[in-house]
């Protein structure tokens, strides 16, 4: 059984293969909105990353001063 940890990297890795695989469909296309749409979601989808990378820091440093 997969742990917790790896599902979520799978999620994780499969949405951003699915956001470049609609950025490459913008640029095919010379879609403006699905290229600007998809570097949005691209950009999110970092911004979501790095709030929970921080949100981790924060409960591990919260847990070694209640230790």
């Amino acid at each position: 059984m997969l742990s917790r940890q790896t599902i979520n990297r799978l999620i994780i890795f499969g949405f951003l293969i699915l956001v470049g695989f609609s950025l490459a469909k913008a640029i095919y296309h010379k879609s403006i909105m699905g290229i600007i749409l998809a570097i949005v979601s691209l950009g999110a989808t970092i911004y979501f990353l790095y709030i929970l990378a921080k949100a981790q820091m924060d409960v591990e440093k919260e847990q070694e001063q209640t230790a």
